[in-house]
């Protein structure tokens, strides 16, 4: 799997999302920082997860190339329908599901809404359920474009500090949030008051019971940006068939702090 992406009109929407590798199908959902995209999140993985599953990472409307409508109303909705119009349009379902963060939440709602089309989940430092907004992820999604804030936030994302001195890390990210519809969808996504946005990703204790797939919780312990007491460990709680994994030294970036780990683990859970 290669950067080079493809466009394809899915649900209404000009979508684009990267494809490759060889085996069973296998979901990527990003999440919601600053300038991100499939290719920013999932990078350090496709080399290793593609040997043994076929990757689909689309970019979810409103992020990286996919089509940022001026008119549309962000949120679960539109991302959940967005998962589903693209595993029926290529024929993928049943299926596993990686969701990172915001990613996790909307692949709980699908698994919730649409049991059908799901096998698996993984899920990493997922939303989904109800906590308080921390002061981490109010910079997140209150980011306006700026060299410094960037670095910051990358500090926040990240256990080990050397990720926020990587300038090309900084750069790429950086660079990602200039393009004016970018910055206007992001924007428009997550204003204040922002724990209200948390609340309308989160299920209810009853939707989430009623979750049966086989489900993976990843979780760094040191994350500043979704806490782990509030979420992975009460989703680990309340899913009928969850379990949970804390990655010490690691913080919100799980797939990029502890990348071997990560996809290893993955491996063994979904052959299983």
């Amino acid at each position: 799997m290669s950067e080079q992406g493809y466009f394809e009109k899915i649900g209404g929407h000009q979508v684009y999302f990267h494809e490759g590798g060889e085996g069973e199908p296998l979901l990527l959902i990003h999440g919601s920082g600053p300038g991100v995209s499939a290719w920013a999140n999932w990078r350090p993985v496709y080399p290793i997860l593609s040997k043994k599953h076929r990757l689909y990472a689309p970019d979810l409307i409103g992020f990286g190339s996919s089509d940022k409508p001026k008119s549309i109303q962000y949120g679960v909705d539109v991302w959940v329908e967005q998962m589903i119009a693209f595993i029926e349009t290529k024929k993928l379902g049943p299926l596993s599901i990686v969701g990172n963060s915001l990613g996790g939440g909307i692949a709980l709602h699908l698994a919730y809404r649409r049991p059908d089309l799901v096998k698996k989940l993984v899920l990493m430092g997922s939303a989904g359920i109800q906590f308080q907004l921390t002061e981490g992820l109010d910079q997140v999604w209150g980011y306006t474009p700026s060299l410094e804030t960037m670095k910051k936030l990358i500090h926040l994302f990240s256990y080990d500090k050397r990720f926020a001195e990587n300038d090309d890390l900084v750069q790429m990210r950086y660079k990602s949030t200039l393009n004016e519809e970018n910055q206007a969808a992001f924007a428009s996504m997550f204003p204040a008051p922002r724990q209200r946005h948390v609340n309308a990703l989160a299920l209810s204790e009853e939707q989430l019971r009623s979750i049966e797939v086989p489900v993976l919780l990843f979780h760094g312990r040191e994350d500043q940006i979704i806490p782990i007491e509030e979420t992975s460990w009460r989703l680990s709680q309340l899913l009928p068939n969850a379990e949970l994994h804390t990655f010490s030294n690691c913080g919100h970036w799980t797939q990029i702090e502890k990348t071997e780990s990560f996809c290893k683990l993955i491996d063994y859970f979904l052959d299983t």
